[in-house]
């Protein structure tokens, strides 16, 4: 949404916080007053994506190869689309250390692990760029930005690319940058803009 979207909405619970905002439903016998926080998908039966996927897209996750760091097969997966950056747990490789899934091939169907610091990278890409606070990005800026919704914003510089993607360098290396997650930008208490990760 740009300045012009924003301009008419009004946020009438914006100054309220979570427990008012419950207290004010209950006493209007709102039904999910007092339904659980979410940060999953509610409209996904039991939570398997991939069967959600599957039927939505048409489309069939095959099983594929898991692959080192060293491109060697070490395992088997059950379709890329179950495994998330930074995931751990099954896995169903037994390693005589940790690891970790730190990239993710959909066009080879592989999944890639490593150890933990193999997840850290200071620089990201993205794109589908939408600016708030400003009209573009022309000169690099400082900012802080965070690529998770539970994550602390991190100092970072943003650089403007001639094909309106930006790129961000993080001051200190992040973990688990996942393509198809959004990265937002932040000035002080303001959004300036964000992205689609896509590198």
């Amino acid at each position: 949404m740009t300045q012009k979207h924003l301009a008419p909405v009004r946020f009438p619970l914006g100054e309220l916080n979570e427990e008012e905002v419950r207290g004010i439903a209950k006493a209007r016998k709102f039904r999910n007053a007092g339904k659980p926080d979410s940060q999953d998908i509610c409209f996904v039966p039991g939570g398997d994506y991939a069967v959600f996927l599957e039927r939505y897209t048409g489309k069939l996750y095959p099983t594929g190869d898991i692959l080192d760091l060293f491109w060697q097969a070490i395992g088997r997966h059950q379709g890329a689309v179950r495994y998330t950056i930074g995931q751990r747990k099954g896995l169903g490789l037994a390693m005589n250390k940790p690891v970790y899934v730190c990239r993710k091939d959909m066009a080879e169907n592989t999944v890639t692990v490593g150890p933990e610091q193999s997840l850290y990278n200071r620089e990201l890409w993205a794109d589908d760029v939408n600016w708030i606070a400003i009209d573009r990005l022309s000169a690099p800026m400082r900012v802080r930005a965070k690529i998770r919704y539970r994550q602390t914003e991190w100092p970072a510089a943003v650089y403007p690319d001639e094909w309106g993607k930006i790129r961000l360098l993080f001051d200190k290396p992040q973990r688990a940058i996942t393509a198809g997650q959004a990265v937002v930008l932040y000035v002080g208490d303001t959004v300036v803009g964000g992205g689609t990760i896509c590198l």
